[in-house]
Protein backbone atom coordinates (compact mmCIF):
# COMPACT_ATOMS: atom_id res chain seq x y z
CA UNK A 1 0.00 0.00 0.00
CA UNK A 2 1.29 3.44 -0.95
CA UNK A 3 1.67 5.62 2.10
CA UNK A 4 1.49 9.38 2.47
CA UNK A 5 4.55 10.82 4.18
CA UNK A 6 3.02 13.47 6.42
CA UNK A 7 4.78 16.32 8.16
CA UNK A 8 3.24 17.90 11.25
CA UNK A 9 3.47 21.56 12.19
CA UNK A 10 2.79 21.67 15.91
CA UNK A 11 3.58 19.33 18.76
CA UNK A 12 0.73 20.00 21.16
CA UNK A 13 -2.42 18.19 22.18
CA UNK A 14 -4.10 18.08 18.77
CA UNK A 15 -0.98 16.89 16.93
CA UNK A 16 -0.55 14.02 19.38
CA UNK A 17 -4.24 13.18 19.19
CA UNK A 18 -4.00 12.91 15.42
CA UNK A 19 -0.93 10.68 15.82
CA UNK A 20 -3.08 8.30 17.87
CA UNK A 21 -5.57 8.26 15.00
CA UNK A 22 -2.85 7.66 12.38
CA UNK A 23 -1.65 4.65 14.38
CA UNK A 24 -4.94 2.97 13.45
CA UNK A 25 -4.67 3.37 9.66
CA UNK A 26 -2.29 2.04 7.02
CA UNK A 27 -1.92 4.79 4.43
CA UNK A 28 -0.06 7.47 6.47
CA UNK A 29 3.38 7.71 8.06
CA UNK A 30 4.40 10.69 10.16
CA UNK A 31 7.66 11.47 8.42
CA UNK A 32 8.47 14.78 10.04
CA UNK A 33 7.55 17.31 12.68
CA UNK A 34 8.44 20.92 13.41
CA UNK A 35 7.31 23.16 16.22
CA UNK A 36 8.50 26.07 18.30
CA UNK A 37 8.54 23.78 21.35
CA UNK A 38 8.23 20.14 22.39
CA UNK A 39 9.15 18.78 18.93
CA UNK A 40 11.49 16.09 20.21
CA UNK A 41 9.14 14.89 22.95
CA UNK A 42 6.28 14.60 20.45
CA UNK A 43 8.56 12.89 17.93
CA UNK A 44 9.60 10.29 20.50
CA UNK A 45 5.95 9.61 21.33
CA UNK A 46 5.09 9.21 17.65
CA UNK A 47 8.02 6.86 17.03
CA UNK A 48 6.95 4.76 20.01
CA UNK A 49 3.54 4.33 18.36
CA UNK A 50 5.25 2.95 15.28
CA UNK A 51 3.66 5.41 12.87
CA UNK A 52 6.75 6.94 11.29
CA UNK A 53 10.26 8.27 11.78
CA UNK A 54 8.97 11.72 12.82
CA UNK A 55 12.24 13.46 11.95
CA UNK A 56 12.48 16.78 13.76
CA UNK A 57 13.09 19.70 11.40
CA UNK A 58 14.14 23.20 12.36
CA UNK A 59 11.95 24.92 9.78
CA UNK A 60 8.79 24.35 7.77
CA UNK A 61 10.72 24.92 4.55
CA UNK A 62 13.22 22.21 5.39
CA UNK A 63 10.47 19.73 6.25
CA UNK A 64 8.53 20.55 3.07
CA UNK A 65 11.37 19.06 1.03
CA UNK A 66 11.14 15.69 2.80
CA UNK A 67 7.40 14.96 3.06
CA UNK A 68 4.41 14.45 0.74
CA UNK A 69 1.93 16.60 2.65
CA UNK A 70 1.83 18.93 5.63
CA UNK A 71 -0.72 19.17 8.45
CA UNK A 72 -1.09 22.52 10.19
CA UNK A 73 -1.78 21.87 13.88
CA UNK A 74 -0.29 25.14 15.14
CA UNK A 75 -2.29 27.82 17.02
CA UNK A 76 -4.89 29.79 15.06
CA UNK A 77 -3.01 33.10 15.16
CA UNK A 78 0.02 31.61 13.35
CA UNK A 79 -1.69 29.92 10.41
CA UNK A 80 -1.48 32.59 7.74
CA UNK A 81 2.24 33.03 8.34
CA UNK A 82 2.72 29.25 8.28
CA UNK A 83 0.82 28.85 5.02
CA UNK A 84 2.83 31.66 3.45
CA UNK A 85 6.02 29.74 4.22
CA UNK A 86 4.56 26.49 2.83
CA UNK A 87 3.51 28.25 -0.40
CA UNK A 88 6.95 29.83 -0.75
CA UNK A 89 8.63 26.45 -0.23
CA UNK A 90 6.52 24.98 -3.04
CA UNK A 91 7.41 27.84 -5.37
CA UNK A 92 11.07 27.18 -4.54
CA UNK A 93 10.81 23.52 -5.55
CA UNK A 94 9.27 21.53 -2.70
CA UNK A 95 6.96 18.85 -4.12
CA UNK A 96 3.86 18.52 -1.95
CA UNK A 97 0.68 16.64 -2.73
CA UNK A 98 -1.49 18.55 -0.28
CA UNK A 99 -1.94 20.45 2.96
CA UNK A 100 -4.24 19.82 5.91
CA UNK A 101 -5.58 22.44 8.30
CA UNK A 102 -7.26 21.59 11.58
CA UNK A 103 -10.39 23.59 12.28
CA UNK A 104 -10.97 26.53 12.22
CA UNK A 105 -9.48 27.55 8.88
CA UNK A 106 -9.07 31.13 10.11
CA UNK A 107 -9.95 33.39 13.00
CA UNK A 108 -12.06 35.41 10.59
CA UNK A 109 -13.10 35.35 6.94
CA UNK A 110 -10.16 37.45 5.76
CA UNK A 111 -7.66 34.97 7.22
CA UNK A 112 -9.55 31.92 5.97
CA UNK A 113 -9.78 33.34 2.46
CA UNK A 114 -6.05 34.10 2.49
CA UNK A 115 -5.27 30.46 3.29
CA UNK A 116 -7.46 29.30 0.40
CA UNK A 117 -5.74 31.74 -1.97
CA UNK A 118 -2.27 30.63 -0.92
CA UNK A 119 -3.11 26.96 -1.39
CA UNK A 120 -4.60 27.57 -4.82
CA UNK A 121 -1.67 29.74 -5.92
CA UNK A 122 0.67 26.87 -4.96
CA UNK A 123 -1.62 24.34 -6.72
CA UNK A 124 -1.96 22.32 -3.53
CA UNK A 125 -4.78 19.90 -2.78
CA UNK A 126 -6.43 20.67 0.58
CA UNK A 127 -8.17 18.96 3.48
CA UNK A 128 -10.14 20.85 6.12
CA UNK A 129 -10.20 18.70 9.22
CA UNK A 130 -13.67 18.65 10.78
CA UNK A 131 -13.62 15.36 12.66
CA UNK A 132 -17.23 15.22 13.83
CA UNK A 133 -18.53 14.69 10.29
CA UNK A 134 -16.41 11.52 10.16
CA UNK A 135 -17.67 10.11 13.46
CA UNK A 136 -18.74 6.51 12.99
CA UNK A 137 -22.08 7.07 14.82
CA UNK A 138 -22.86 9.90 12.39
CA UNK A 139 -21.91 7.86 9.35
CA UNK A 140 -23.75 4.79 10.66
CA UNK A 141 -27.02 6.63 11.26
CA UNK A 142 -26.88 8.11 7.76
CA UNK A 143 -26.41 4.65 6.26
CA UNK A 144 -29.07 3.04 8.47
CA UNK A 145 -31.64 5.76 7.77
CA UNK A 146 -30.96 6.03 4.04
CA UNK A 147 -34.16 4.13 3.08
CA UNK A 148 -36.23 6.41 5.33
CA UNK A 149 -34.57 9.49 3.86
CA UNK A 150 -35.19 8.31 0.31
CA UNK A 151 -38.82 7.44 1.06
CA UNK A 152 -39.87 10.15 3.53
CA UNK A 153 -37.41 12.93 2.70
CA UNK A 154 -34.19 14.16 4.40
CA UNK A 155 -33.80 15.35 7.97
CA UNK A 156 -35.31 18.76 8.64
CA UNK A 157 -33.99 19.55 12.13
CA UNK A 158 -30.73 18.74 13.82
CA UNK A 159 -29.32 19.77 17.20
CA UNK A 160 -25.63 19.51 17.98
CA UNK A 161 -23.54 20.37 21.01
CA UNK A 162 -19.93 20.16 22.14
CA UNK A 163 -19.31 20.88 25.79
CA UNK A 164 -16.50 20.56 28.31
CA UNK A 165 -14.91 22.47 31.17
CA UNK A 166 -12.48 24.55 29.09
CA UNK A 167 -9.39 24.29 26.85
CA UNK A 168 -5.93 22.95 27.69
CA UNK A 169 -3.69 25.80 26.55
CA UNK A 170 -3.52 29.50 27.55
CA UNK A 171 -3.79 30.79 23.96
CA UNK A 172 -7.20 29.13 23.58
CA UNK A 173 -8.50 31.40 26.34
CA UNK A 174 -7.10 34.57 24.73
CA UNK A 175 -9.74 35.74 22.23
CA UNK A 176 -7.25 37.85 20.28
CA UNK A 177 -5.09 34.77 19.63
CA UNK A 178 -7.74 32.09 19.31
CA UNK A 179 -10.32 34.16 17.47
CA UNK A 180 -12.98 34.37 20.17
CA UNK A 181 -14.27 32.01 22.80
CA UNK A 182 -16.22 28.78 22.64
CA UNK A 183 -18.13 29.78 19.49
CA UNK A 184 -14.88 30.11 17.55
CA UNK A 185 -13.32 27.05 19.18
CA UNK A 186 -16.22 24.59 19.06
CA UNK A 187 -19.14 26.27 17.32
CA UNK A 188 -17.43 25.50 14.02
CA UNK A 189 -17.79 21.77 14.87
CA UNK A 190 -21.45 21.97 15.79
CA UNK A 191 -22.43 24.14 12.82
CA UNK A 192 -20.57 21.87 10.40
CA UNK A 193 -22.04 18.59 11.63
CA UNK A 194 -25.54 20.09 11.67
CA UNK A 195 -25.21 21.24 8.06
CA UNK A 196 -23.78 17.86 7.06
CA UNK A 197 -26.50 15.62 8.47
CA UNK A 198 -29.25 17.80 7.02
CA UNK A 199 -27.77 17.47 3.54
CA UNK A 200 -29.70 15.02 1.31
CA UNK A 201 -27.87 11.80 0.46
CA UNK A 202 -25.61 12.05 -2.54
CA UNK A 203 -25.32 15.83 -2.46
CA UNK A 204 -22.06 17.75 -1.81
CA UNK A 205 -21.42 19.20 1.67
CA UNK A 206 -22.36 22.76 0.64
CA UNK A 207 -25.52 21.78 -1.30
CA UNK A 208 -27.95 23.29 1.21
CA UNK A 209 -27.93 27.07 1.07
CA UNK A 210 -27.49 28.87 4.43
CA UNK A 211 -30.04 31.69 4.43
CA UNK A 212 -29.92 33.03 8.00
CA UNK A 213 -28.10 32.77 11.34
CA UNK A 214 -29.31 33.71 14.81
CA UNK A 215 -27.00 33.39 17.82
CA UNK A 216 -26.29 34.44 21.39
CA UNK A 217 -22.98 34.52 23.24
CA UNK A 218 -22.64 34.68 27.02
CA UNK A 219 -20.02 34.59 29.74
CA UNK A 220 -21.70 32.57 32.47
CA UNK A 221 -19.06 30.81 34.57
CA UNK A 222 -15.60 32.14 33.74
CA UNK A 223 -16.74 35.74 34.14
CA UNK A 224 -17.50 35.32 37.84
CA UNK A 225 -14.78 36.89 40.03
CA UNK A 226 -13.64 33.68 41.70
CA UNK A 227 -13.42 31.82 38.39
CA UNK A 228 -11.70 34.74 36.66
CA UNK A 229 -9.07 34.53 39.35
CA UNK A 230 -8.60 30.77 38.82
CA UNK A 231 -8.23 31.40 35.09
CA UNK A 232 -5.67 34.12 35.67
CA UNK A 233 -3.65 31.98 38.09
CA UNK A 234 -3.66 28.90 35.86
CA UNK A 235 -3.26 30.41 32.39
CA UNK A 236 -2.29 34.05 32.92
CA UNK A 237 -5.44 35.22 31.10
CA UNK A 238 -7.37 38.13 32.61
CA UNK A 239 -11.07 37.92 31.72
CA UNK A 240 -11.76 41.20 33.51
CA UNK A 241 -9.89 42.88 30.62
CA UNK A 242 -10.29 40.64 27.54
CA UNK A 243 -13.21 38.28 28.19
CA UNK A 244 -14.54 35.73 25.73
CA UNK A 245 -17.79 33.79 25.72
CA UNK A 246 -17.95 30.43 27.53
CA UNK A 247 -21.44 29.65 26.20
CA UNK A 248 -22.93 30.09 22.74
CA UNK A 249 -26.13 28.91 21.14
CA UNK A 250 -27.97 29.61 17.93
CA UNK A 251 -29.72 28.42 14.81
CA UNK A 252 -28.71 28.22 11.16
CA UNK A 253 -31.54 28.04 8.63
CA UNK A 254 -30.92 26.31 5.29
CA UNK A 255 -32.85 26.08 2.03
CA UNK A 256 -32.82 23.17 -0.42
CA UNK A 257 -32.17 24.88 -3.78
CA UNK A 258 -34.01 22.13 -5.69
CA UNK A 259 -37.15 21.74 -3.59
CA UNK A 260 -37.32 24.95 -1.56
CA UNK A 261 -37.55 22.87 1.67
CA UNK A 262 -36.40 24.75 4.80
CA UNK A 263 -34.30 22.93 7.41
CA UNK A 264 -32.70 24.10 10.63
CA UNK A 265 -29.53 23.27 12.55
CA UNK A 266 -29.41 24.30 16.21
CA UNK A 267 -26.01 24.51 17.93
CA UNK A 268 -24.96 24.82 21.57
CA UNK A 269 -21.38 24.96 22.81
CA UNK A 270 -19.88 25.61 26.21
CA UNK A 271 -16.68 25.74 28.23
CA UNK A 272 -18.68 25.44 31.46
CA UNK A 273 -19.86 21.83 31.29
CA UNK A 274 -19.78 20.43 34.81
CA UNK A 275 -20.20 16.71 34.19
CA UNK A 276 -17.74 13.90 33.42
CA UNK A 277 -15.75 15.59 30.67
CA UNK A 278 -16.11 16.18 26.95
CA UNK A 279 -19.62 15.54 25.61
CA UNK A 280 -20.59 15.50 21.97
CA UNK A 281 -24.33 15.39 21.48
CA UNK A 282 -26.21 15.32 18.19
CA UNK A 283 -29.74 14.41 17.27
CA UNK A 284 -31.85 14.84 14.21
CA UNK A 285 -35.51 14.66 13.23
CA UNK A 286 -36.90 13.65 9.87
CA UNK A 287 -40.45 12.92 8.70
CA UNK A 288 -41.23 9.83 10.80
CA UNK A 289 -37.68 9.02 11.95
CA UNK A 290 -34.87 10.33 14.17
CA UNK A 291 -31.37 9.63 15.54
CA UNK A 292 -29.36 10.56 18.65
CA UNK A 293 -25.65 10.44 19.52
CA UNK A 294 -24.24 11.07 23.02
CA UNK A 295 -20.57 10.30 23.62
CA UNK A 296 -20.97 10.18 27.40
CA UNK A 297 -22.85 6.93 26.95
CA UNK A 298 -20.16 4.27 26.86
CA UNK A 299 -19.99 0.49 26.88
CA UNK A 300 -17.39 0.84 29.64
CA UNK A 301 -17.87 2.55 32.99
CA UNK A 302 -15.61 2.72 36.04
CA UNK A 303 -16.40 3.41 39.67
CA UNK A 304 -13.71 4.80 41.96
CA UNK A 305 -14.54 5.36 45.61
CA UNK A 306 -12.99 7.90 47.96
CA UNK A 307 -10.54 5.41 49.46
CA UNK A 308 -9.15 4.46 46.05
CA UNK A 309 -9.16 7.94 44.47
CA UNK A 310 -5.54 8.72 45.32
CA UNK A 311 -4.39 5.84 43.14
CA UNK A 312 -6.10 6.98 39.91
CA UNK A 313 -4.11 7.38 36.72
CA UNK A 314 -4.40 10.48 34.56
CA UNK A 315 -8.15 10.99 34.25
CA UNK A 316 -7.82 12.19 30.66
CA UNK A 317 -6.69 8.75 29.55
CA UNK A 318 -10.30 7.70 30.12
CA UNK A 319 -12.05 10.75 28.65
CA UNK A 320 -10.80 13.98 27.11
CA UNK A 321 -11.23 17.00 29.40
CA UNK A 322 -12.22 14.70 32.27
CA UNK A 323 -13.25 16.73 35.31
CA UNK A 324 -13.44 14.05 38.01
CA UNK A 325 -11.19 11.33 39.40
CA UNK A 326 -13.74 9.43 41.48
CA UNK A 327 -17.33 8.30 41.39
CA UNK A 328 -18.98 6.79 38.31
CA UNK A 329 -16.75 7.61 35.34
CA UNK A 330 -17.47 7.18 31.64
CA UNK A 331 -14.60 5.69 29.64
CA UNK A 332 -14.10 5.98 25.89
CA UNK A 333 -11.31 3.55 25.15
CA UNK A 334 -10.67 4.81 21.60
CA UNK A 335 -11.53 8.51 21.48
CA UNK A 336 -9.50 9.19 18.33
CA UNK A 337 -11.68 6.75 16.40
CA UNK A 338 -14.97 7.62 18.11
CA UNK A 339 -14.59 11.34 17.38
CA UNK A 340 -13.77 10.77 13.69
CA UNK A 341 -10.04 11.56 13.64
CA UNK A 342 -9.09 8.13 12.31
CA UNK A 343 -11.38 8.23 9.31
CA UNK A 344 -10.68 11.86 8.38
CA UNK A 345 -6.94 11.07 8.24
CA UNK A 346 -7.58 7.95 6.14
CA UNK A 347 -9.83 9.83 3.71
CA UNK A 348 -7.48 12.81 3.31
CA UNK A 349 -4.47 10.58 2.67
CA UNK A 350 -6.34 8.57 0.03
CA UNK A 351 -7.45 11.79 -1.67
CA UNK A 352 -3.96 13.31 -1.71
CA UNK A 353 -2.41 10.09 -3.03
CA UNK A 354 -4.99 10.18 -5.82
CA UNK A 355 -4.20 13.82 -6.59
CA UNK A 356 -7.53 15.16 -5.31
CA UNK A 357 -8.88 17.46 -2.63
CA UNK A 358 -10.26 15.75 0.44
CA UNK A 359 -14.03 15.42 0.85
CA UNK A 360 -13.90 18.60 2.94
CA UNK A 361 -11.62 21.08 1.16
CA UNK A 362 -10.47 24.47 2.39
CA UNK A 363 -13.26 26.01 0.30
CA UNK A 364 -15.65 24.18 2.62
CA UNK A 365 -13.73 25.42 5.66
CA UNK A 366 -14.12 28.94 4.30
CA UNK A 367 -17.92 28.54 4.31
CA UNK A 368 -17.86 27.29 7.91
CA UNK A 369 -15.83 30.34 8.91
CA UNK A 370 -18.43 32.54 7.25
CA UNK A 371 -21.22 30.95 9.30
CA UNK A 372 -19.25 31.35 12.54
CA UNK A 373 -18.66 35.03 11.75
CA UNK A 374 -22.36 35.45 10.98
CA UNK A 375 -23.13 33.96 14.39
CA UNK A 376 -20.83 36.46 16.13
CA UNK A 377 -22.39 39.28 14.14
CA UNK A 378 -25.87 38.13 15.14
CA UNK A 379 -24.90 38.03 18.82
CA UNK A 380 -23.33 41.51 18.65
CA UNK A 381 -26.26 43.10 16.85
CA UNK A 382 -28.98 41.16 18.67
CA UNK A 383 -30.67 40.26 15.40
CA UNK A 384 -30.97 37.52 12.81
CA UNK A 385 -28.37 37.82 10.03
CA UNK A 386 -29.86 37.42 6.56
CA UNK A 387 -27.19 35.67 4.49
CA UNK A 388 -29.07 36.27 1.25
CA UNK A 389 -28.38 40.01 1.42
CA UNK A 390 -25.43 41.19 -0.67
CA UNK A 391 -24.55 43.88 1.88
CA UNK A 392 -24.29 41.25 4.64
CA UNK A 393 -22.06 39.04 2.51
CA UNK A 394 -19.77 41.99 1.86
CA UNK A 395 -19.71 43.04 5.53
CA UNK A 396 -18.70 39.53 6.64
CA UNK A 397 -15.59 39.65 4.43
CA UNK A 398 -13.94 42.25 6.67
CA UNK A 399 -15.83 41.66 9.92
CA UNK A 400 -13.77 41.11 13.09
CA UNK A 401 -15.93 40.29 16.14
CA UNK A 402 -15.52 42.65 19.11
CA UNK A 403 -14.61 39.64 21.27
CA UNK A 404 -11.83 38.71 18.82
CA UNK A 405 -10.59 42.32 18.99
CA UNK A 406 -10.22 42.00 22.77
CA UNK A 407 -13.28 44.21 23.35
CA UNK A 408 -15.51 41.47 24.78
CA UNK A 409 -16.39 43.55 27.83
CA UNK A 410 -18.54 45.68 25.51
CA UNK A 411 -20.83 42.77 24.65
CA UNK A 412 -20.43 40.31 27.54
CA UNK A 413 -21.84 40.89 31.03
CA UNK A 414 -19.15 41.00 33.74
CA UNK A 415 -19.89 41.08 37.46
Amino acid sequence: MEKLKLGLIGAGFIARFHARAIAQIRNVDVAGITSLSNSEAAAQEIRAMGVGEAVVYDTITEMANHVDAIAIYAPNFARVEIMEEIATAVKQGAVLKGVICEKPLGRNLKEARRLVELAEEANLRTAYFENQIFMKPIQAQLAQLLPQQQTMGPLVLTRSAEEHGGPHEPWFWDPTQQGGGVLSDMGCHSIAVGWYVLTPAGKPPTFLQPISVTAETSLLKWGLPEWRQKLKERFGVDYSKTPAEDFATGMVTFKNPETGQISKAQFTDSWMFEKQGLRLFMDGMGPGYAFEVNTLRSTLELFIGDEAADAIADAETALEKATASRGLLAVQYNEADLYGYTDENREAAAAFLAGKDAHLSWRYGLEITKLVMAAYMSAEKGMTIDLTETAVQQALETYIPLIQQGRGAEVLHLV
